[in-house]
């Protein structure tokens, strides 16, 4: 029979409090977030431009928060998870919406089926980035290039059609449905390619003599995209288009190197051997 000892309850757990640069990565990843998923809302209204706006808006939030997070070195696991499912639902899922209810839908199921394709491609993009991240084998050059179109490219790639639509050049989404799908199969087989496409993540410093060039074409590109957007679009796309196989050229030109200093070092390590005496064995 047992005492009529006090229970003590278990101690309560105590956390850490959260710093603020933790915080405002992650507030300006789910204001990406609202932005897709009001994306949708809009397309399903039929307000086109302003949906294609709201996924623009999500792609220059994406490209601030994981470089404000880097900055304030504010990473984090929670924060690498919730931008990964953020830019599926901005990338993946508001794109496939917006051109299957302005295009695809003429096609009836098949149509649905290629707006799936699109999701799925950014959804395998998203998985395979997220391992790769995690790879120890991966070489120092190869951050500079990401392995397949990313995700926002590919989003505002997608949605081409749709600038040329709001410019008239296309009269009717659905008049041109079938080279529409087709395109948007080819967005999703770059997705998931092995194509490398340059990155912009692993630049940290630019050149002295750049530093105005850079603002002032970046100023310029801005009120560009205010004054012209969609005919900014429309460039900005076929310039990123244009620069694919440039990206793969340099990649694999550095793949080279890196493989000639390799056998380099080992035909030296080869001759430094003593006569008679065998490698060391792996």
């Amino acid at each position: 029979m047992q005492g009529n000892e006090p229970h003590h309850p278990p101690p309560a757990r105590s956390f850490r409090p959260v710093p603020v640069r933790f915080l405002l990565p992650n507030l300006i990843t789910l204001l990406a977030l609202c932005s897709g998923v009001t994306a949708i809302r809009l397309a399903v209204e039929g307000r086109y431009q302003v949906a294609v706006a709201a996924v623009i808006l999500a792609c220059v939030l994406d490209a601030i928060d994981g470089r404000l997070a880097r900055l304030l070195k504010g990473t984090s696991r929670f924060g690498a998870e919730l931008d990964s499912l953020a830019d599926f639902v901005n990338f993946g899922v508001a794109p496939a919406i917006l051109i299957y209810v302005w295009s695809l839908n003429a096609m009836k199921p098949a149509g649905w089926i290629v707006a799936l394709m699109l999701s799925m491609a950014c959804a395998l993009r998203l998985a395979r980035f997220n391992v790769a991240l995690e790879d120890p084998n991966k070489p120092a050059f190869a951050n500079a290039y990401f392995t397949g179109i990313p995700a926002p490219a590919g989003a505002g790639l997608a949605m081409a059609p749709m600038y040329l639509g709001f410019l008239d050049i296309v009269p009717d989404g659905h008049t041109v449905a079938k080279p529409v799908a087709i395109y948007i199969v080819a967005i999703a087989v770059l997705m998931v390619s092995r194509v490398p496409t340059f990155s912009g993540k692993s630049v940290t410093q630019v050149p002295r003599e750049l530093v105005l060039p850079i603002l002032a074409a970046g100023a310029l590109f801005v009120v560009c995209l205010i004054t012209f957007p969609w005919e900014t679009m429309v460039l900005s796309a076929a310039v990123y288009v244009a620069l694919l196989p440039v990206g793969a050229a340099s990649y694999y030109r550095q793949k080279r190197k890196l493989q000639a200093q390799l056998q380099t070092q080992s035909a030296s390590a080869a001759e430094s051997q003593p006569p008679g005496e065998s490698p060391p064995q792996g």
